[in-house]
């Protein structure tokens, strides 16, 4: 992940080196080279991701000042919120590395001391796997698209989701390999180890409004910006109601930053007439509006 950037842009290898003297380990080298099961650690991910989507953006800015000089709206997925908040000018490179590294160690221990587990559930809308949650004692922990929600919970709370979804008709449940229920209320102890790491960073108002993952609203203020992201680790991500924000606002064009395709998928099934363009490689760089 990363490694074409880092060997092909300066710019790149900048943000790289610097995420490396920051977290005091070869975060580069990890993303390059694996061990895979050491990457997939969430405190190992959460910054590799950031770190990766950061360059590309770093990358493609440089290649094209003006691609990002005026967004109507930034928003991330989870993790993203962070690159995202970068992105619009309202947190440093430096802090955002610092506090995804602390988020991923905090969220790691909760799901050590609270285990738990999480789960895609296919075809059912919103309301019917709000019903299967509480049949099972499960949670609704994301809802990336129509018919696309992600559950968790107690892992026999999820096995137990699982079964009632696919009688009341679910066309595939999928058990996720985390590390705990993340965005859920097993998540609270690392929300509350969130908050001094977040109310001493140094936030500064966007220069443009930001879709929170809570609300599916756009925030520019620093103090909701503050409570966003202790309250994002716990509670369900809204990226479906995100992106029926951002369509209802006239956006026509979505830039997804990051080592992956996955949201611009879901933007052009929700929203079929937009334009999805996708900076995930070094391949990827040069954008064209």
């Amino acid at each position: 992940m990363g490694k074409d950037l880092y060997e092909q842009f300066p710019a790149a290898r900048e943000l790289y080196d610097r995420a490396d003297e920051l977290l005091g380990f070869p975060l580069s080298r990890l993303c390059f080279e694996g061990p895979e099961e050491e990457l997939q650690r969430t405190e190992n991910t959460q910054p590799a991701i950031a770190v990766t989507s950061l360059a590309l953006l770093r990358v493609a800015t440089d290649l094209q000042p003006a691609l990002l000089e005026r967004p109507a709206f930034v928003a991330g997925h989870s993790l993203g919120e962070y690159p995202a908040l970068v992105a619009a000018g309202a947190l440093a490179f430096d802090d955002a590395v610092r506090l995804l590294r602390t988020r991923g160690e905090l969220m790691a221990a909760a799901g050590r001391e609270r285990p738990g587990a999480m789960a895609a559930v296919i075809g059912l809308d919103e309301s019917e796997c709000e019903d299967v949650c509480r049949e099972s004692g499960a949670e609704i922990c994301t809802i990336n698209a129509p018919g696309q929600i992600v559950v968790g919970g107690p892992r026999e709370s999820v096995v137990r989701a699982l079964d009632y979804a696919r009688a009341r008709g679910a066309k595939k449940v999928i058990p996720l390999n985390v590390s705990g229920a993340f965005h859920s209320s097993l998540m609270r102890p690392a929300a509350e180890g969130m908050v001094n790491p977040v109310a001493t960073a140094a936030i500064a108002e966007p220069r443009a409004p930001v879709v929170a993952n809570c609300t599916a609203s756009a925030i520019s203020e620093v103090t909701a910006i503050r409570n966003e992201l202790v309250d994002q680790v716990h509670r369900p991500v809204q990226w479906a109601r995100t992106v029926e924000f951002l369509g209802e606002r006239g956006v026509g064009t979505f830039v997804e930053f990051g080592p992956g395709r996955v949201l611009s998928g879901i933007i052009k099934r929700m929203l079929r007439r937009v334009a999805c363009i996708t900076v995930n490689g070094a391949d990827t760089v040069r954008v064209e509006l």
